[in-house]
């Protein structure tokens, strides 16, 4: 078999979650003696971290997709590597490198895409230009979710192009969290009589927190001895604030922004709510799982891979804030439901959510291209 060896492109100056799942491939590939280098942005947190953990990172200022500096740059670092494949870890980068691939001709790495988002690729089309971005010049589309591969399918992306590969979370840096559940509810001011319910994501419309605050009026009529938080920042905070002023209900919601203690939060909390009404997969609630943290999810995108209704959670409807009351109080009500399903939902993240389950699926991927290159 060929060697392997792959050049992986991120043009994000910021740190999410799609990083995180990179900065992961990166060490399992690397562990496993597979060669890889990164193009990534100068001074980012994806370089500074790739660097850091001794990887090959090539600094490159890519701006937006049209950038034709940037595109001569990568063309010359694809020609000197002899890559197996370019792999794309966000939307511009699959610009940038599909056509600077184009322009090497038979000697071009093969061009592979990751997607996490499950909206369709028309939704953002310039002039239609995203048919021609997304039908050709990739050669194989790695998806976080069987929903994400529907949706790609549904605007006619050929399935035979489409694999699809759970992210994964690193499931004992949450076990080894430090239990820190009495100093964070202090913290946070929930009274020692009350359960804590949470939510934590970047704050913006997808993520569908609003709904999460339409559900606290009638989870306190039932359980009044409840507190909320709304943990993370973003474009909708002052939003999110005003909303719980409205309803009435801002002395029972806390809003302690972006946190860097996560996963000792999560193991903190009585019930963990993911209410987004579009989501790709939703690594959130994998670290919820990790932490043995009842949780409540909604149909969106393929949250319903990890949460199965009435098995490793409580499932919604999206944008249904009524529904999520409800299975608040189903978990209030019923202690022994939340152990029952967070156990089985332990089991699930182990399974099939982990880091090294990703790594493996990528890998496998790689590998099956190989096979199928002439």
């Amino acid at each position: 078999m060929a060697v392997l060896r792959i050049l992986h492109l991120n043009t994000e100056p910021t740190w999410r979650g799609g990083e995180q799942q990179l900065l992961y491939l990166l060490d399992g590939l690397a562990e496993r003696g597979v060669a890889s280098e990164l193009v990534s942005q100068p001074g980012s947190p994806m370089t500074e971290r790739a660097l850091a953990r001794g990887h090959v990172v090539h600094e490159l200022r890519m701006h937006g997709e049209a950038d034709p500096l940037a595109i001569l740059r990568l063309r010359g670092i694809m020609k000197r590597g002899y890559f197996s494949f370019a792999h794309a870890h966000t939307s511009h980068a699959h610009t940038l490198g599909a056509v600077a691939a184009a322009s090497l001709g038979r000697r071009r790495p093969r061009m592979i895409v990751a997607r996490r988002v499950d909206f369709s690729i028309f939704r953002r089309s310039f002039f239609g230009l995203n048919h021609l971005k997304y039908l050709h010049g990739v050669d194989r589309y790695i998806t976080v979710s069987e929903a994400i591969k529907r949706v790609l399918i549904a605007d006619g992306v050929p399935a035979a192009k489409i694999e699809c590969v759970h992210s994964g979370i690193d499931v004992g840096r949450i076990v080894r969290a430090p239990e820190r559940t009495a100093a964070l509810r202090a913290e946070l001011e929930v009274p020692a009589d009350h359960k804590l319910v949470a939510n934590v994501a970047h704050m913006a419309d997808h993520k569908g927190q609003r709904y999460l605050l339409e559900a606290v009026p009638a989870v306190l009529a039932e359980h009044p001895r409840t507190t909320f938080a709304v943990v993370g920042d973003g474009e909708l905070r002052a939003d999110l604030e005003r909303q719980a002023r409205e309803l009435g209900v801002a002395d029972r919601v806390r809003f302690p922004g972006f946190r860097t203690d996560v996963p000792s939060l999560l193991k903190a909390l009585d019930v963990f709510v993911m209410p987004s009404h579009m989501e790709g997969l939703g690594t959130s609630v994998l670290d919820a799982m990790a932490a043995g943290t009842p949780v409540v999810g909604t149909e969106a995108g393929g949250m319903p891979e990890m949460v199965h209704d009435g098995e490793t959670g409580l499932l919604c409807p999206i944008r249904d804030g009524a529904a999520i009351a409800r299975a608040i109080n189903r978990y209030l009500a019923d202690p022994e439901l939340g152990r029952r399903l967070a156990r089985n939902a332990f089991a699930l993240v182990q399974r099939g959510f982990s880091t090294d389950a990703m790594v493996e699926g990528t890998l496998r991927v790689y590998r099956r291209m190989l096979r199928e290159r002439p």
